[in-house]
């Protein structure tokens, strides 16, 4: 996931993408504690995605509350 697509999406669908990879990061989470995950580096992609999302929710918002004073 590129810092340039999430840009471009509105904060709605920023949510969703969050609570999408929050999902995955909770079901990986699981298989990894069954000793079913295979991919552990997924993890880490999950993770740093998700502070991804939430670093551009936060300057959106930023940009936001600037715009409206």
């Amino acid at each position: 996931m590129d810092a340039k697509e999430l840009r471009d999406k509105t904060p709605d669908q920023l949510r969703d993408e969050l609570a999408n990879l929050k999902k995955e990061a909770f079901n990986l989470r699981f298989q990894q504690a069954g000793g079913s995950l295979e991919n552990t580096a997924r993890m880490r992609v999950v993770r740093r995605d998700a502070a991804r999302v939430m670093t551009i929710l936060n300057e959106k918002a930023a940009a936001a509350a600037t715009a409206e004073a």
